[in-house]
């Protein structure tokens, strides 16, 4: 539990936390260990599989009491100190099944997860650019049974080349199954599909009640679409000078520098070392 002079900082990673580069910028790195030695809690929050996001928890040495990180947009939520999950959420396996093949029926790249590799049908373009961007490893099986063995936080259909094929699934497969799964985009060509109510939104209210942190003293960082409920449920919404179009109106705060340097540190500074 906390006191009420205790803040919470719930930071996207790319384009956020990372640099161009995907590296930490030494002004983001001080400012991150500031907050964490004066006693705040520092949530990564990302739509990447956990695995991934604990890659870059521990290169930020973001693995002290007080860190967290919100995994799948917010369907799989991990205390990292104490190396446990707090909160899960899935999608059902026969529903995540249906969408896959209705993907694959479409020739639109889809992909599942395990905890430690990203599942796809083929080897293909989408896999090989998503895998360096998440420091992933990725397996090809052999049939729909293998791609989806568990019941998964997400699903991730890509198009790089064609915005309104993947516009037109997610319309036609995905919207019908309201109740039970939602999509949105995290960036021009990835339409994440993750469980009905599951959002990094979610996940910023969620966390703020688990450890008794008042809302008031929430502040989230991000830049892209899938940031944009993260940012309207924190009591500040700090959107990056370099976010997406249309996200700035969704925050209260656009920073005066970017991710390559040091915007994120600017945001810790102004609201959570003040």
């Amino acid at each position: 539990m906390s006191d009420n002079n205790t803040r919470i900082l719930f930071t996207d990673l790319d384009g956020t936390l990372l640099n161009d580069k995907k590296e930490i910028t030494p002004g983001n790195q001080a400012a991150v260990n500031e907050a964490l030695a004066a006693g705040h809690k520092v949530v990564i929050s990302t739509g990447r599989p956990l695995d991934s996001g604990m890659i870059i928890a521990q290169r930020a040495g973001l693995v002290r009491e007080g860190c967290y990180v919100i995994a799948f947009n917010g369907g799989q939520i991990y205390d990292i100190y104490h190396k446990k999950t707090i909160f899960g959420k899935q999608l059902p396996m026969n529903l995540a099944k249906a969408v896959f093949q209705e993907a694959v029926n479409r020739g639109l790249h889809i992909q599942s997860y395990s905890d430690t590799e990203v599942l796809v049908l083929e080897d293909s373009m989408e896999i090989k650019r998503y895998v360096k961007g998440t420091e992933m490893g990725y397996r090809v099986v052999k049939n729909l049974d293998e791609a989806v063995p568990v019941d998964p936080y997400k699903l991730l259909a890509i198009s790089f080349d064609d915005r309104p094929k993947i516009e037109k699934f997610q319309r036609e497969v995905v919207e019908p199954l309201a109740g039970t799964a939602r999509s949105f985009f995290s960036n021009d060509a990835y339409l994440e599909i993750v469980p009905e109510g599951i959002s990094k939104g979610f996940a910023v209210k969620w966390m703020c009640e688990y450890l008794g942190i008042p809302i008031e003293n929430s502040v989230a960082a991000g830049d892209a679409e899938n940031d944009v409920e993260m940012l309207e449920a924190a009591h500040v919404g700090a959107v990056m000078c370099n976010a997406f179009p249309g996200v700035a109106e969704h925050g209260d705060y656009v920073t005066e520098h970017d991710n390559n340097h040091d915007g994120l540190g600017e945001i810790i500074r102004k609201f959570i070392l003040k």
